[in-house]
């Protein structure tokens, strides 16, 4: 059986320590503040990323894809002792890493496999936990990918913003639209069905987006995945919320023993500001287990 390497990055919303612990090798995502640029857990913790957003308001904060040598340098490492390496990148739609990471495979003779996945935060942490079990199971790196990409649509994320100031700067909405909903004291809820983050639904108050969340999930419980789930509650700089929301959330679901809570990646909080909240849904596939 080939030895395979199970690939992904940091906008998993792992830390490095569980990433190894789970098996899976963790490319940190960039991200850049006033400028300078820095790499998550390496260069910046999350709480000195919202303690500086706090600090000084007019902080600019944007995100890249990994260089190239990044990537091919751990590629490169992997490949001494690895057979394969599956490449899970985060959402095609959300970032140009996926596009590269394809190209830059060309040159690798077919042993890594780039999986166009189209997840992100912890839906995509699940089919990292997927890959390597599949592993395990005697799949190839190629069958791997290709049962990730049939799989991609197993799973939903909604999320709800405390302030649109982010989304404005990175271009997510227009400044009219940003004017508007912080005026009428709109939280949008959002979500990301594949690709894209689109306007899933408006709320003006925190209470009501959750509610809103948790009955997208209900429904999605109910037509798409099935009782057998992983719930996920998602946050930036808004634990004690979130574990609010995972108390409320395993008092609505009592078929699902746990309800996990991570931090949104750096990257990804870059996009959304402080204080958001997020609710996702994976689809366990048992059949693999």
């Amino acid at each position: 059986m080939k030895s395979i390497a199970v690939v992904t990055d940091s906008n998993c919303g792992m830390s490095m320590k569980q990433a190894e612990e789970l098996g899976i090798h963790m490319l940190p995502m960039p991200f850049f503040m006033n400028g300078q640029e820095y790499l998550e857990e390496i260069d910046m913790t999350q709480e000195e990323f919202f303690r500086r957003l706090a600090e000084n308001p007019g902080t600019k904060v944007s995100t890249s894809q990994p260089s190239v040598e990044s990537i091919t340098g751990l590629w490169d490492r992997l490949l001494k002792d690895h057979d394969e390496i599956v490449h899970i990148p985060m959402s095609s739609g959300l970032s140009s890493s996926c596009q590269t990471a394809s190209m830059l495979s060309e040159d690798y003779d077919g042993r890594v496999r780039v999986v166009n996945n189209q997840r992100i935060s912890g839906t995509l942490r699940y089919s990292a936990m997927e890959a390597v079990q599949q592993a395990k199971n005697g799949l190839s790196a190629s069958e791997i990918g290709d049962w990730l990409e049939e799989t991609r649509f197993d799973s939903s994320i909604y999320i709800t913003v405390a302030t649109l100031k982010y989304l404005k700067q990175g271009g997510r909405i227009t400044p009219a639209a940003a004017a508007i909903g912080t005026m009428l004291k709109l939280k949008p809820v959002l979500q990301i069905q594949g690709e894209k983050l689109d306007a899933f639904a408006k709320a003006r108050t925190m209470t009501q987006a959750k509610k809103i969340m948790t009955q997208a999930i209900k429904d999605d419980i109910a037509n798409r995945f099935g009782e057998n789930i992983y719930l996920d509650v998602i946050h930036s700089a808004n634990l004690e919320a979130a574990e609010e929301f995972r108390r409320e959330a395993l008092a609505t679901f009592p078929s699902v023993k746990e309800v996990n809570i991570f931090p949104l990646s750096l990257s990804v909080s870059c996009h959304i500001g402080p204080g958001s909240l997020a609710f996702t849904c994976s689809k366990i596939h048992e059949e693999i287990w």
